[in-house]
């Protein structure tokens, strides 16, 4: 009876005491930013980082958050053109935050759970965004991003590039798409292009070195991430247009994005379309041709693509949808056999994301973060009007991210992640056999301040699966390609027959073995980093890692021509034997693994800036292609039962057809080098940039990596006056003489790039037109990195006008 009446007592009297106390429920948390000579910052970013609640600041730089309970919260603030800064602030009362200014610009990134940006974090990340991004967007992905330190790009006749980080490409440095795996081939060869447009896009992050923590074994050198607004957050109605036409190779770019919404439904659109023909060059881009056109043949594109996205946004976060549709004609340079007949490549992907975010009220989960994405993707090499090759990747991802509540000061959660592809190639130059991978993961991160230090910690485990059910071992006719060896065929009196012959037996010959692969690894991934704030101004990181890669299917399993690097390509599970034939390799399948460390030195504010990266790599067990010295026949049927030809030009496709092969093996490497960015406010209006970037990359046993990226050093200057923005860019890029067996030596070039800009408000557009120019010297330049160096320079001079609008 007594605890009935305490019960009753109890229940009357706690609604009384909350209308009585409304604070409890009804505190704001409110304030104002300034800069350090006191003016009001408008439309800077206030973010509640333990509520994940954001707003911004209005024309005198206040801002308000309602309806938070009574207590110590811990702001992140910023604004272009500022440092961050993250600062505690109470309920009981407005309190003034002053931004420093910051010469290099500070963008969050968006691809990991945890908070990195280019001054704050242990691992070193880039960031492209805003007005850098859309003077610097090209076709290709690995084109955009090669002005950043640390990233060049493995040119491919204009029309297909990935990065490369720090010496790094291909299957070690992974491409995103708002978190989630791009899902294409090109990750297999350099011919492939990316299945991502830059045009739409918002930002663009790299994370220089291994990112395997986040994305896993095959971030091993690092990742780009490229992040749209396919997923809306926001119901406000914004967007951007574009329109420019191009010169060197007559593009006509068109692209637009835009969001919207109404009440708690948000809406996301946009769209690309280009069109361009072979580009021209400075001089005959053959290097065995010096007489011949200045045009790149095989070089145009075609291209077009749309997003549609739509979320429904409540006071705990947000879940979305999005499809996007993505198809690409582009022709495959050096991808010819003696022949007028045209060759391109037909890409066509839908990709599908389910983004979402919630914030929870508990006492120990702080918010729940999922990606899951569907990709179907496909892509047929055309001769001709006949379809050559097919290849297609059908994958399937989710990631799930939860993170805590700080625990004893800690920050931080787990990272629960899964994918599944199925990759094929289909046709004659089908080198590498269909195979399924699947992935599971589970991930560990944590943070915490003990004063001005910063402490960063991570760990990763994964449960890696390649399964291949038809892996072929075939005869193969590999032979010294010396000047007697030819000789003694073109003196041959049955050369015409017997080569056709061998042509023919070379088709239709019985493989010595057809047999099932089935690997599994289990690569474990550790991180520790410090960060120190030495003052307000400077701080020192440091980032030691060790990572482990699981190998991918086509450094196994190929075995065939890939016509796009004119290689014969041999994976690792096979092996050169003592009397010249290729066998079954006895050595066992290890994993990579990469110990790294990273060194980083900052001054993050005042009206001179700079970040400096020092790191050291070994790579044990990194799997490289050798070229073995022999050759092989592609096995191409170029005349496709059409035409015959005669036995000169015969002769000259049966030498043509002749490729090089290459061996995957593994052996230990090491991988060093630096980064340096410097930026100069000198002036309200003008602005200094300066960058180099060096990576020397060789065998522990002695030797330089295939392709390693030259040294560079570079310059940017931005001049504002009202209306009318200038920009000049100068790089040069060194001559490349650390090379390995059978390379060239590259010489070193110098690029200029200039652009100027004329903003025209018109009421709610922002209107700018432009003229660009790029390689304005007319500069003969050979990429050292690509495997087209001596047949695909980089374009001549160029021009393009545009327009462009923001809304």
């Amino acid at each position: 009876m007594k605890l009935s009446r305490l019960a009753l007592s109890l229940s009357l009297l706690a609604p009384a005491s909350l209308l009585a106390s409304p604070s409890v429920l009804a505190q704001t948390l409110s304030g104002t930013v300034t800069n350090a000579s006191g003016k009001p910052l408008a439309n800077a970013t206030v973010e509640i980082e333990a509520l994940k609640r954001v707003t911004n600041t209005n024309e005198l730089g206040e801002f308000t958050f309602s309806d938070v309970e009574e207590g110590d919260y811990a702001l992140h603030i910023f604004a272009s053109g500022f440092a961050h800064l993250h600062e505690e602030a109470n309920t009981a009362g407005g309190t003034n935050f002053v931004l420093a200014r910051s010469a290099i610009e500070v963008i969050d990134v968006h691809a990991t759970p945890m908070h990195l940006s280019v001054m704050e974090s242990a691992t070193p990340v880039s960031v492209l965004s805003g007005e850098t991004l859309r003077r610097q967007q090209a076709a290709t992905l690995g084109d955009t991003l090669e002005k950043l330190p640390g990233v060049q790009s493995n040119f491919h006749g204009n029309v297909a590039s990935t990065p490369i980080i720090r010496g790094l490409s291909g299957p070690r440095v992974l491409i995103t798409q708002n978190g989630l795996d791009v899902s294409d081939v090109s990750r297999v060869g350099p011919d492939h292009a990316v299945a991502s447009e830059a045009s739409t896009a918002k930002q663009i992050e790299v994370l220089r070195g291994p990112a395997t923590l986040f994305f896993g074994s095959g971030a091993i050198g690092g990742v780009v991430n490229v992040v749209d607004q396919r997923v809306p957050t926001s119901t406000e109605t914004r967007g951007e247009f574009l329109l420019e036409a191009q010169t060197v190779n007559d593009q006509k770019l068109g692209t637009f994005n835009v969001t919207t919404g109404s009440e708690n439904i948000g809406f996301y659109a946009d769209g690309f379309y280009r069109d361009s023909n072979d580009y021209e060059t400075p001089m005959a881009p053959d290097i065995d041709d010096p007489d011949g056109e200045h045009v790149v043949e095989n070089s145009n594109e075609e291209s077009h693509g749309f997003t549609l996205g739509t979320s429904y946004l409540f006071d705990q976060g947000y879940v979305g949808v999005a499809v996007e549709r993505f198809e690409r004609e582009y022709g495959v340079p050096g991808h010819s056999h003696g022949d007028d007949s045209s060759v391109f490549a037909d890409l066509e992907q839908t990709k599908y994301q389910l983004l979402g975010e919630y914030n929870f009220s508990h006492d120990f989960l702080q918010s729940v973060h999922f990606r899951a994405g569907y990709t179907d993707y496909e892509h047929a090499e055309i001769e001709s009007g006949f379809v050559g090759t097919t290849f297609s990747n059908e994958t399937e991802e989710l990631r799930v991210e939860l993170l805590h509540k700080p625990i004893a000061g800690w920050r931080g959660g787990v990272s629960l992640h899964y994918k599944g592809a199925d990759v094929s190639a289909q046709g004659e130059e089908a080198f590498t056999p269909p195979s399924e991978m699947e992935m599971f993961a589970i991930a560990l991160m944590e943070e915490r301040h003990f004063g001005d230090f910063l402490v960063q910690l991570g760990a990763r485990a994964e449960r890696v699966t390649l399964d291949a059910s038809s892996v072929l071992l075939p005869e193969l006719d590999a032979h010294d390609h010396d000047d007697e060896h030819e000789e003694d065929e073109h003196d041959d009196e049955h050369d015409h027959d017997h080569d056709h012959d061998d042509h023919d037996e070379h088709e239709g010959s019985e493989f010595v073995r057809q047999f099932e692969v089935d690997q599994e690894f289990t690569p474990i991934s550790l991180s520790a980093g410090v960060v120190y704030t030495i003052n307000e101004n400077y701080n020192v990181g440091v980032s030691l890692s060790r990572s482990e890669r699981a190998p991918s299917a086509s450094e196994l399993l190929s075995f065939g021509p890939h016509i796009g690097t004119r290689t014969y390509e041999i994976g690792a599970l096979f092996d050169l034997s003592e009397e010249g034939e290729f066998v079954l390799s006895q050595t066992a399948i290890d994993l990579e693994t990469a110990n790294n460390i990273d060194l980083t030195f900052r001054k993050t504010q005042g009206d001179v800036g700079f970040v400096f990266n020092a790191f050291y790599n070994q790579v044990d067990n990194y799997y490289f292609q050798e070229e073995t010295g022999l050759f092989a026949e592609s096995g191409h049927d170029h005349d496709h039962g059409e035409e015959e030809h005669s036995d000169e030009e015969h002769s000259e496709d049966e030498h043509s057809d002749e490729l090089p092969v290459y061996l995957f093996g593994s052996a230990d490497a090491i991988l060093h080098g630096f980064e340096l960015q410097v930026a100069w406010q000198t002036t309200d209006n003008l602005k200094l940039d300066f960058f180099a970037d060096y990576v020397k990359a060789r065998l522990k046993d002695g030797g330089a990596l295939p392709r390693t990226s030259p040294m560079r050093v570079g310059t940017h200057v931005a001049y504002t006056l009202d209306n009318i923005r200038a920009d000049l860019d100068i790089t040069h890029f060194a001559k490349q003489d650390d090379i390995s067996t059978f390379e060239t030596e590259t010489d070193g070039y110098t690029l200029v790039d200039a652009s100027i800009t004329y903003d025209i408000p018109m009421g709610d557009v922002d209107l700018s037109v432009y003229l660009s120019g790029e390689n304005l010297t007319d500069e003969e330049a050979r990429v050292h990195t690509s495997f087209l160096k001596d047949i695909a320079l980089r374009p001549g001079r160029t021009f393009a006008f545009g327009v462009r609008g923001y809304f």
